[in-house]
């Protein structure tokens, strides 16, 4: 008889320990090919997420930057701030 107590699902929290096994058998109850094609796009669509997460942190901190220049334009030269914005209407 196989092993029951598979370490990969005994990590002390139960829903971790859930979740895994409903991805592992998942996986599982396809033919190895498929299950394998459907790792490598599950991997590249993560992957793409990723890439995507540190575009947007890249854009976070170039705004940052041009703010940091923008305001110390404005410090710099007060009259640009004395008119203010346009209103939005």
């Amino acid at each position: 008889m196989a092993d029951t107590h598979d370490p990969r699902y005994d990590t002390g929290n139960p829903v971790c320990d859930a979740l895994r096994f409903v991805c592992d058998a998942s996986f599982a109850v396809l033919p190895r090919d498929v299950a394998r094609q459907l790792g490598e796009l599950e991997k590249n669509f993560w992957g793409g997420v990723r890439w995507f997460a540190d575009k947007k942190i890249e854009w976070v901190d170039e705004s940052l930057a041009a703010a940091d220049r923008l305001r110390e334009r404005w410090r710099r030269d007060p009259s640009t701030t004395a008119e203010g914005p346009e209103p939005m209407i």
